[in-house]
């Protein structure tokens, strides 16, 4: 308490009592505190957020420039780029009909400074991508952005370690140790996600060979995977029963479940087993009686993500409890799907050096193609990619066309960016994170709404300002829009 005598008070601003408690330990429904957020940011949790967020921003800049990275600011209104993701569109009121888009990422901007001798780039970038809104993603968001021209893979990946490694340690007061590495073929195999958690065991086990030449019907797949659920034993029937229905949910036939008792397995299928078989279930990954192994059969591919994501489900704990676990994800396919019309999607984007020995499959075998491709995880999150770029005007246009996209409207689109490849565009490679995910998992945060002064709802509403809402007929006119009847 303080004590103020023989003072004049001066009343430089009237305040109303506000609308809720700004205690800590007040529970406030969310969209009150949006609502009010400039209010909400009083509170000393979003105080203690944003205050935190610009020490990491300024950890991520020391780094950057104490290893020779230039910060440069790329445009906001650009053209269309094929990124994955759904673009926001701002109409030309100079160009009617005619449209900018506002950027995923700066790409195309980022490779072109490349082609400009600008050896070292880097920008705390703000982007937006159009898609649906969850936890760890918002439709304005900011990334650190960087590129190197004459680098591989490993560079851009020290240069990154670096720069998250120093924002962790003025973050926490702790540098972790060295960030871990597995290729996409190992995390999918051990951990049915391209996002692996490090925090937790759980691993995928593979029982193909076991059941190789089984006459058990359920079982008869070309890949046959298991995980065990640590003292899962106890869970109930109609728990493993949502099990199920969840693995076919993900595209599973379905999900085999076995108890491990003192006695051996307790299944509806135990007693189909041979003594084999039931024994390589008895014993996945070091089961002990008070287990629960689950399995799937099927394809690779829907084996490993139908467990990983059963895996992540049942065990991985909150993402911002427990060790900060991080680790380098690399060597993705250049393409890991088909659309409808059997045409190649891009892992990452359509700007990724394939790798060397692959360049000839682009057009007889893509889905095979190696990608010169890294991500990086931190607890189970995405925090951002990054690749090789193509600098070859050639092998530019060749992925173009894999993925359908004709000349035509390969250089009405990206004609500017093949056009300066022609004057010599050097080797170059990047990468992106995302620092609101960063923030929020220092911070402690499940949303990284919590780390953002003026975030979105997750209906992508601005509950503080009304965003978004109509324009006037004249600003339509103005624009060259439709305006609607009777307006």
């Amino acid at each position: 308490m303080v004590e103020l005598t023989d003072c004049e008070i001066e009343v430089l601003s009237a305040a109303e009592p506000p609308p809720f408690s700004l205690d800590e330990r007040a529970n406030i429904d969310e969209p009150v505190r949006l609502r009010y957020r400039y209010l909400d940011i009083r509170r000393d949790q979003m105080q203690r957020n944003l205050r935190l967020r610009a020490t990491v921003n300024a950890a991520i800049r020391g780094a950057m420039e104490r290893q020779g990275f230039c910060e440069v600011e790329t445009p906001l209104l650009w053209q269309p780029t094929p990124e994955g993701s759904r673009e926001f569109v701002v109409p030309s009121r100079l160009h009617h009909g005619s449209f900018y888009s506002l950027p995923q990422s700066p790409q195309i901007a980022k490779q072109l400074l490349m082609v400009g001798g600008l050896d070292r780039y880097y920008q705390i970038a703000r982007c937006m991508r159009d898609e649906d809104l969850r936890a760890d993603r918002q439709w304005e968001f900011t990334q650190l952005d960087m590129e190197a021209s004459f680098v591989g893979p490993m560079d851009i990946m020290e240069f990154v370690s670096v720069a998250v490694l120093d924002a962790a340690e003025a973050a926490t007061g702790a540098r972790p140790s060295t960030i871990d590495t597995i290729t996409w073929l190992e995390a999918l195999d051990r951990y049915g996600t391209d996002k692996p958690d490090f925090r937790f065991e759980m691993t995928l086990q593979d029982l193909s060979d076991v059941f190789a030449a089984t006459t058990l019907k359920a079982f008869a797949a070309p890949v046959v995977k298991a995980i065990r659920v640590p003292k899962g034993a106890e869970f109930t029937r109609s728990r493993l029963d949502a099990l199920t229905e969840r693995a076919k949910a993900l595209g599973a036939g379905g999900l085999a479940w076995f108890r491990v008792t003192a006695e051996g397995l307790d299944s509806p299928l135990a007693r189909h087993l041979s003594d084999v078989e039931r024994d390589a279930f008895a014993r996945v990954d070091g089961a002990v009686a008070g287990d629960l192994v689950l399995a799937v059969a099927d394809q690779h591919d829907v084996a490993c993500r139908t467990l990983g994501s059963l895996r992540t489900e049942i065990g991985a704990p909150p993402v911002s409890e427990g060790p900060h676990r991080y680790v380098w994800v690399t060597d993705f396919p250049l393409f890991d799907a088909v659309d409808a019309h059997g045409t190649p999607i891009p892992a990452h984007h359509p700007f990724v050096m394939p790798h060397p020995d692959d360049v000839d499959l682009i057009e007889t075998d893509p889905m095979s193609v190696r990608a010169l491709c890294y991500d990086l995880v931190l607890n189970g999150w995405e925090l951002g990619s990054g690749s090789v770029r193509i600098h070859r005007a050639d092998i530019q246009r060749r992925v173009f066309t894999a993925i359908g996209m004709s000349d035509e409207d390969a250089q009405n689109r990206f004609g500017f960016m093949l056009g300066a490849f022609r004057y010599g565009a050097p080797p170059h490679a990047g990468f992106a994170f995302g620092i609101d995910r960063l923030v929020a998992i220092f911070a402690g945060e499940e949303n990284i709404r919590e780390v953002i002064a003026f975030p979105k709802t997750q209906t992508g509403a601005d509950l503080m300002t009304g965003a978004p809402s109509s324009i006037t007929a004249a600003q339509l006119r103005e624009l060259g829009l439709p305006v609607p009847k009777g307006t």
